[in-house]
């Protein structure tokens, strides 16, 4: 429960902000859903040329293999996991 605490801090913080938007009256800067849609496509298509790569080799491309050289950096770190740093 401790890993999730930032999750749920930045979540209650985004809905503390979004009442009191509503209540000021003020549009949130936030980026439509497309923008967002882009952001997922770009980081996704990041993982496009390690997967050929490794296919490319002879290898294969198993959810080991997806977990390893996507997961962290699509995902990020997940809750729960403190091991699981990025690599670089």
């Amino acid at each position: 429960m401790l890993a999730a605490k930032p999750y749920l801090l930045a979540l209650a913080v985004g809905l503390l902000v979004g009442v009191i938007y509503a209540l000021v009256n003020v549009r949130s800067p936030a980026p439509p859903v497309v923008a967002l849609v882009g952001l997922l496509g770009i980081l996704l298509g990041e993982q496009l040329p390690p997967l050929a790569k490794r296919l490319l080799a002879g290898h294969a491309v198993d959810a080991a293999a997806l977990r390893e050289t996507c997961g962290a950096h699509v995902l990020g770190p997940l809750p729960g996991r403190p091991d699981a740093e990025p690599k670089a």
